[in-house]
């Protein structure tokens, strides 16, 4: 009896940091630009849309790859419209209407460009 309640004791002790781990840090961003995604196969009209959305988080523009597998087309009218983000290693987490998590793939990233940087190009031009 001693044997199996310090066997319950550990299988706890191990388990509890799987359970105690921070959810993760969800962040504001914002949708800068959707365009419909060129694929270079199937172009049938049966094929789920598919769509390059810009976001803009902490200085970065990320270029990801939004599938529409609702078929419902909201995210062409998306552009401005700012969101709860994780930025993974190779996604971008956010949460739908009804508060499930999504991932989208990041495609490509670059610095964004701010407006003094804008202002000091165009002086020097």
């Amino acid at each position: 009896m001693k044997s199996l309640l310090s066997i319950i004791i550990i299988i706890c002790a191990v388990a509890l940091p799987a359970y105690c781990e921070p959810p993760a840090k969800y962040e504001v961003a914002t949708i800068l630009d959707v365009k419909p995604h060129q694929s270079a196969g199937d172009s049938s009209s049966f094929a789920v849309a598919g769509y390059d959305v810009s976001v803009k988080f902490a200085g970065t523009i990320y270029l990801t790859l939004y599938t529409d597998t609702l078929g419902t087309n909201t995210v062409r009218h998306a552009a401005s419209r700012e969101l709860l983000v994780h930025v993974g290693k190779n996604t971008i987490t956010y949460n739908d209407i009804l508060g499930r998590s999504q991932e989208v793939p990041i495609i490509s990233q670059k610095p964004a460009t701010t407006i003094s940087q804008v202002q000091v190009i165009a002086q020097v031009w």
